[in-house]
């Protein structure tokens, strides 16, 4: 009887972040510039977390709670300065190298900008949407879900994460779906091995390394 409720809460969760990833790309790409540009952005920002509200739904029926996700990974400063060190790392290896070495144009999504409100808003939204949203979701709800049905972390680590590369299939191709399977399970291991890295860190290592894919590409590429 357990089995059959996770079973149900993890294909009912992940059915409803596709499609709310499908929704969300669908209004960004033919609603959203329709409103003023202060009104755009409120949206914008919070448009993202309709990936989740299946997820939050599933969570407060099952009578979980949100700061479940967050406890026991030891003190918040540690926390913050572990996701900042992994999204760093991630990024100056990833990305900046890359670029440096003269790849540029194979580690970058396409993102330019040139003023500073611009940069603020895209770290906005990589943090507190992108991020928050997707490891909400993918090495929280449905990792726990996974470890809940199995009992084991490196099957819950592997089908997570190729779960979340299937999240990006309507934005992107196979490759995408490849890289962002091992991003998400790169960050899962994070999460598992190394000491104090919470749910947290994984937000901001997500967030920051997302946006600083747009920062390098606006300062060392050519529009």
């Amino acid at each position: 009887m357990r089995n059959r409720k996770e079973w149900f809460l993890l294909i009912t969760g992940f059915a409803g972040a596709l499609l709310g990833t499908y929704a969300v790309i669908m209004f960004n790409g033919n609603v959203l510039f329709r409103f003023p540009f202060v009104l755009r952005v409120i949206l914008y920002l919070a448009g993202y977390w309709v990936i989740a509200v299946v997820p939050l739904i599933l969570m407060y029926v099952n009578k979980e709670k949100m700061r479940e996700y967050f406890q026991g990974r030891g003190k918040l400063v540690r926390q913050i300065l572990i996701g900042l060190g992994i999204g760093l790392g991630m990024s100056f290896s990833l990305t900046l190298i890359p670029h440096l070495m003269g790849f540029g144009s194979f580690v970058d999504n396409g993102t330019r900008h040139d003023q500073f409100i611009e940069f603020v808003i895209e770290l906005i939204y990589f943090v507190f949407s992108v991020a928050f949203v997707e490891e909400f979701v993918f090495r929280g709800f449905i990792f726990r879900r996974l470890k809940n049905l199995t009992g084991n972390d490196a099957v819950s680590l592997i089908i997570s994460s190729v779960m979340f590369g299937l999240l990006h299939v309507f934005s992107g191709n196979i490759i995408q779906i490849v890289i962002t399977s091992l991003l998400g399970a790169f960050w899962c291991f994070c999460r598992l091995k190394i000491k104090n890295c919470s749910l947290l860190s994984l937000i901001i290592a997500h967030g920051v390394y997302d946006f600083l894919i747009g920062v390098w590409a606006s300062v060392l590429l050519k529009p």
